[in-house]
Order: structure tokens, then C-alpha cells, then sequence
């Protein structure tokens, strides 16, 4: 309620005598007809140097207004708006570290969970282990058991599939999946630009606050015969400065046996941080990468509800 308060007490601090004289005139002109809307008509004349103040105004007036009706319409939700954090920061934070924005849909990274399996990772060594289902809208689903190593905690949220990622740096490494290949392509033939096109798709990882600029692939190489990497830079747009902050990424990508799609790591960072030792922590991530087949058994294999995550 103090927080509430604050907010209210905040905005009405800055408000302008033009604001109050509207609101009087509007009030009064019910009472004196032509005579007073007259008056109105030179107030509004007379403060025309006003518009920058009038624009704050509507502004902060707008946020509030969203801000007190989203805590009383879901106050209980994951990822509800923190006034404290918004008076000391002007922001709406989200559980991805940068502001958001309400009712931004769930990226696709083409990734679905085993249903009554969980994403986990051992706090001491970093392994971390996901059990996934390939060619899951289909009659013959695949079940893949994908690991690596992450110096960063898991991501939770209803944001992500399989992702660690430091939340005060942006450092990160998360799980992605191809659409179906054709039965003839070999992973070492595929072109950079057909893993890229799909990174960098409109409900993409990388594009929920905008598609990325600046792509560029920069190399490519097979690290062994079932593994490939790819080094990549773009840049890509921060909601909480409303400017493009370039980042490199290293991407692994692999084939299990019997798969028909392609199962993906992404370690990324920004260019200041990778030149200030991320490059090498991505790296490690990223090389640790495996994706295997799980072992055959009895459990029917399907997607876990997105739903429930």
C-alpha cells in the first residue's frame, strides 16, 4: 500500500499548473457553458510552450495507471511489476535481468521438455542434464538426453526451455532445436546460414525484444564428426536503454542418431565481455555440449505440457 503511495504522491509532485488548470476549467465548463470553454480556448493558447510538460505528464499518468492495475488485478503472479524497482530505476523488470514488456509471447527455441522429466544442474561441478523430445508433434517421437557444463545457474521463469545464464552480466549458453532435415543432409554440408536463419527467427531467443542486426558469420568448423561449431557476432536491442549492444555467440550443433532435426547450444555474451574473458567461458560451455539418444525403455515418450513448466 506504501508503495502505492509513493508512487501516486510521485507523480503528483510533477504536475504542472497547466495540468490543474485544465482539470478546473474541464470541471467548471459543465457549469458556465460557451463563457468558460472561451476560457479554455485562450488558456490553452497561452501555454502552447507546454507541450514537452504535458507529454511527461501523460506519460508517468499512463504507467501508473498500468502499474496499480496490474498489482491489483495478479498480485500473486510470477514476474509481477516491483514498484520499489520501478521507483528507483523507472523500469519494469522481467525474470530475463532487462525490462519488459507485458504480454510478450514465450520465444520458440523449437525445444520440448520429456513429459515428467526436469531440466537439472549440479551446483558444484556445472554438469547440466535435459532430457528433450525431438519430432515431438509427431507419431514417432525421439527421445535425446542433451548435457554440458555451465559456470552460470539455471534460468527459471516461464521464459525459458533449457538456459543458464548470469542475470547481472547476460552471459549465457541455452538449447535450441532445427526444424526437420531432409534425410540426405549431412551436418558438415549444411550451410552456417541454415542454423542462423533459424536463431535469428522472429520468435526466436534473440529477437524477443526485436529482430538482431548486424549478422555475422564469422567461422565455421567441424570440432569433431558429430559435432559443429559456429562463431557468429549481431547485435541485439536492450529494453532497458532502447539501444543495439553488440554480441558474439558460439553455437554447437548436432545430429543424434536416428534424429531428423538438429539439436543446438548457444553461448552468447557481449562484445565488451567477451574481449574481457566471457569468449572463454562460452567456449568451454559450448565444447562440452553432447546430445545422445536416450536409452530405450517401456515410458511412452511425449512432450511435457508447456503448461505445467
Amino acid at each position: 500500500m506504501m508503495n502505492r503511495l509513493a508512487l501516486i504522491a510521485l507523480l503528483s509532485s510533477s504536475l504542472s499548473p497547466w495540468c490543474i488548470s485544465a482539470f478546473t476549467t474541464t470541471h467548471h465548463s459543465h457549469r458556465h457553458g460557451s463563457k468558460l470553454s472561451k476560457m479554455t480556448l485562450e488558456a490553452t493558447k497561452s501555454n502552447n510552450n507546454n507541450d514537452q510538460e504535458r507529454r511527461s505528464f501523460l506519460t508517468k499518468s499512463a504507467m501508473a495507471t498500468f502499474l496499480l492495475g496490474f498489482q491489483y488485478s495478479n498480485p500473486a503472479s510470477v514476474g509481477a511489476v516491483d514498484v520499489d524497482d520501478f521507483l528507483q530505476t523507472g523500469m519494469v523488470s522481467m525474470p530475463m535481468g532487462v525490462s519488459g514488456q507485458a504480454g510478450k509471447a514465450r520465444p520458440e527455441t523449437g525445444v520440448f521438455l520429456r513429459d515428467g522429466s526436469e531440466v537439472s544442474r549440479n551446483e558444484k561441478t556445472g554438469d547440466v542434464l535435459a532430457e528433450i523430445v525431438l519430432n515431438a508433434k509427431s507419431d514417432s517421437p525421439t527421445a535425446v538426453l542433451t548435457s554440458f557444463v555451465s559456470p552460470w545457474p539455471l534460468a527459471k521463469g516461464a521464459q525459458f526451455d533449457v538456459e543458464c545464464r548470469d542475470s547481472k552480466t547476460g552471459d549465457g549458453a541455452f538449447l535450441a532445436v532445427t526444424s526437420k532435415l531432409s534425410s540426405q543432409n549431412n551436418l558438415a554440408d549444411l550451410p552456417s546460414s541454415y542454423f542462423v536463419n533459424q536463431l535469428f527467427s522472429p520468435t526466436g531467443r534473440f529477437s524477443f525484444y526485436g529482430a538482431p542486426t548486424d549478422i555475422k558469420i564469422k567461422k565455421s568448423r567441424m570440432l569433431n564428426d558429430n559435432t559443429r561449431l559456429i562463431n557468429l557476432s549481431f547485435s541485439s536491442l536492450s529494453q532497458s536503454t532502447m539501444t543495439e549492444i553488440p554480441r558474439n555467440a558460439l553455437v554447437a550443433v548436432t545430429i543424434p542418431e536416428g534424429a531428423e532435426e538438429a539439436v543446438m547450444l548457444v553461448g552468447s555474451a557481449s562484445a565488451n565481455r567477451w574481449k574481457k574473458g566471457a569468449e572463454e567461458a562460452v567456449t568451454k560451455t559450448v565444447e562440452s555440449f553432447r546430445a545422445v539418444a536416450a536409452p530405450k525403455s517401456s515410458l511412452k515418450i511425449r512432450a511435457k505440457d508447456r503448461t505445467d513448466v
